[in-house]
């Protein structure tokens, strides 16, 4: 007599984890078996992949508990969470582990080069090898751009940069700093012996199963070497040009330049002003399967897989200037340059966007009309800015006040005067709680200067370069400053006095 068995799969992809006192969770991870909650009541929850291992499993167990098979989305969902617990608890005992297991640590290739599996999962590392893994799940937990490891006199350090500011996140003992060099270093493909010159690298890391590219750079300091690793984003973490955070009024602009076939739009603004990431959103917004779009960018930050992307490297000789040459050969419809470092490289941009290209670029100017000076100092002729720039954007990232413990501020009403901002107005200062690991900020939001370079400026260019003769000129003609969009992030309450001065208010 045949039977079958008919499995209805159950879909929630907001299960939370849920540790029963008589079960043994790192068994039952490994035999794929999952608990949680429905309704305060608990369940075992399978795959329809690993179902008779999760039942022999389940089988074992004294209690019993309700069973459901959760389709593929939900059960990976719930699996990576009860990982990241996992992790969390392994976290808090690995500096410990650390000092005692790993002082005469020796470590083989093949241990070090194991990063195609997620390193959530890897439970027979060495307990270097753990810590490193700990310290990206940490950097990701908590939002870190940067984690930077130093080594000073009689202990080593590390911080991670949040929201654009380095907060301190472990010390460390002198012995082990040394064993997490190493450790990243060969992960990187880099010469673990060579500890007297710079190096440069790359590795990748698997997390949540989310695969993350990270640049390394490690350099010589008098007390022993320091790390910076840089976690780069993927093209599925590139915001759409909506969801940058620019005003309306801002968004507007961008989108009716984007639409011409050629000329220069740049964007301009300090390191980790959000620059890169604001052209490959432009980039998105425009990449079609009819144009060619090639980048030329010293680091990629972003892969993108719609379009080609040119890693600088002066080791060979492969420079901006280069690389642009060569790209005007490979019939291309829009350019986008890293950044325009020297007069060759401006040079070069301005000749593509007068030759029918649209080119969108970055250079590191305080606001958007000394972008126009800059140019003039680079060699650039006047009437080639006016014909060949469209519009220029100056950005930068405030960090945004904490909800949770935010607390008004006195002492700003003695400035108020000074800054120009509005008198019996409450104004608020960051203080720190859990909720913003103690930052007194959660996140930060993109404000913009957006000069259109319309016929009004183009007349004045054939008479002045004088970058404050154009701010004047563009302030009266209605330019938005990055000041003012301080001062309402202020009024509104999202953002302090402090930032908004570290920002550039008193512009």
């Amino acid at each position: 007599m045949n039977s079958s068995l008919k499995i209805e799969l159950y879909h929630d992809i907001n299960l939370a984890p849920v540790e029963p006192e008589n079960v043994d969770i790192p068994k039952s991870l490994k035999n794929y078996l999952l608990f949680s909650k429905i309704e305060d009541e608990v369940y075992a929850f399978g795959s329809i992949e690993y179902l008779s291992q999760s039942l022999g499993f389940l089988s074992k167990i004294d209690k019993h508990y309700g069973f459901k098979v959760l389709d593929k989305e939900s059960y990976e969902r719930l699996y990576n969470r009860f990982l990241e617990l996992k992790a969390d608890k392994e976290i808090a005992h690995m500096q410990e582990e650390s000092d005692e297991e790993t002082v005469d640590e020796e470590f083989s290739l093949t241990e070090f080069l194991r990063t195609s599996s997620d390193i959530l999962s890897s439970e027979e590392s060495a307990p270097i090898i753990k810590f490193v893994n700990s310290l990206f799940y940490q950097a990701i937990k908590k939002r870190a751009s940067d984690i930077h490891i130093e080594t000073h006199e009689k202990r080593g350090e590390v911080r991670f940069r949040i929201d654009g500011v380095l907060t301190k996140n472990a010390d460390l003992d002198l012995r082990i700093v040394n064993l997490i060099i190493s450790r990243i270093k060969v992960i990187s493909n880099l010469d673990i012996s060579e500890k007297r010159i710079p190096q440069d690298g790359r590795t990748q890391v698997k997390i949540s199963g989310k695969t993350l590219d990270v640049r390394v750079s490690i350099l010589p300091t008098y007390y022993g070497e320091k790390v910076v690793m840089r976690i780069l984003m993927q093209s599925e973490d590139i915001p759409h040009i909506d969801d940058l955070g620019f005003s309306k009024n801002i968004s507007k602009h961008f989108k009716k330049l984007l639409n011409h076939s050629h000329g220069i739009i740049l964007v301009t603004g300090p390191t980790g002003s959000g620059k890169s990431t604001t052209l490959h959103a432009f980039l998105q917004q425009i990449a079609t399967p009819t144009q060619n779009v090639i980048t030329v960018e010293d680091p990629v930050e972003y892969k993108a897989d719609n379009i080609n992307q040119i890693q600088i490297n002066e080791k060979v000789g492969l420079t901006f200037a280069t690389a642009l040459r060569s790209i005007l050969r490979q019939d291309p419809d829009i350019i986008m340059i890293g950044e325009i470092r020297d007069e060759e490289t401006a040079q070069i941009a301005v000749r593509a966007a007068l030759t029918g290209h649209l080119v969108l670029s970055t250079l590191h100017t305080n606001n958007s009309t000394a972008t126009i000076t800059r140019l003039h100092d680079m060699g650039i002729e006047p009437f080639l800015i006016s014909s060949s720039v469209l519009g220029i954007l100056s950005q930068r990232l405030v960090r945004m006040l904490c909800p949770h413990c935010k607390e008004k501020d006195e002492i700003a009403h003695t400035y108020v005067d000074s800054y120009g901002l509005p008198k019996d107005h409450i104004y608020y200062r960051a203080k720190g709680c859990r909720e913003c690991n103690y930052t007194g900020y959660i996140g930060r939001k993109v404000i913009g200067e957006f000069l259109d370079i319309d016929d009004k400026l183009k007349e004045l260019f054939k008479k002045t370069m004088n970058d404050h003769e154009i701010r004047n000129f563009a302030k009266k003609s209605g330019l938005i400053l990055l000041s003012d969009e301080l001062k309402e992030l202020l009024t509104k309450g999202e953002t302090s006095l402090d930032e908004a001065v570290r920002i550039g208010l008193d512009e």
